[in-house]
């Protein structure tokens, strides 16, 4: 398993970033994530112990399923992401199949990501970064309504966001800017919540350690 963070790699990939985004947007995004940083993780988050909320999902196909048939009756790690289109999702995606996977299929446990982008942006997300899990769509972000990681953002950063060629609109599924806050849940082979980690600045992101030692502490 390589030693370098998620945030230490994040990092880097900020600061390659500056140097090819407008200045503009480069405000935008920075005082969206200060934002972000003050206002901290929301009230009405869903807590351990509650069920874990299910809905009708889209896989990369665009076939129906849902959390509960895709887990097949095993526990599972349940990374909520932003879409293909956010580099940071990128980054953590692909250090969860590198770190993070093939410890969890040793213990039997199955990793589900979701976002609420259109089926084609789960497609190119799995085949981008070679996901070996199952990478599904859920529109109208109900999961995430469910779980109360549901944000938009502001005025200021879809504009700006308009200005680099991405409009939320157009790859969410539901054709709305909401996005989830990238959110790891660790659901039991009964379907329900025994640990959920909500990072609000999109650019942290939960250290696949982490995770582990929390599946251990959750599901035995």
């Amino acid at each position: 398993m390589t030693t370098t963070p998620i945030a230490d790699q994040a990092a880097v990939l900020a600061e390659g970033m500056a140097d090819q985004t407008p200045s503009e947007a480069l405000e935008a995004f920075g005082a969206e994530q200060a934002e972000l940083d003050a206002a901290g993780v929301p009230s009405g988050i869903a807590t351990a112990g509650s069920l874990m909320p299910d809905a009708s999902l889209l896989d990369v196909h665009g076939n129906a399923t849902t959390l509960q048939q895709v887990r097949e009756g095993r526990p599972a790690v349940v990374v909520f992401y932003r879409g293909a289109w956010c580099p940071y999702c990128n980054l953590a995606l692909r250090t969860y199949e590198r770190e993070l996977a093939p410890r969890l299929a040793e213990r039997g446990v199955s990793m589900i990501a979701v976002s609420p982008q259109r089926p084609d942006g789960s497609l190119t997300m799995a085949q981008t970064n070679d996901l070996s899990y199952d990478v599904l769509s859920d529109p109208g972000n109900h999961i995430g309504r469910a779980l109360g990681i549901v944000t938009r953002p502001t005025d200021r950063v879809q504009h700006a966001q308009a200005s680099l060629g991405l409009d939320l609109t157009e790859v969410n599924a539901d054709g709305t800017p909401d996005i989830l806050m990238p959110t790891v849940a660790i659901v039991d082979a009964e379907g329900v919540l025994r640990w959920i980690d909500v990072h609000p600045n999109y650019v942290t992101r939960s250290e696949p350690a982490r995770i582990l030692e929390a599946l251990a502490r959750a599901v035995r």
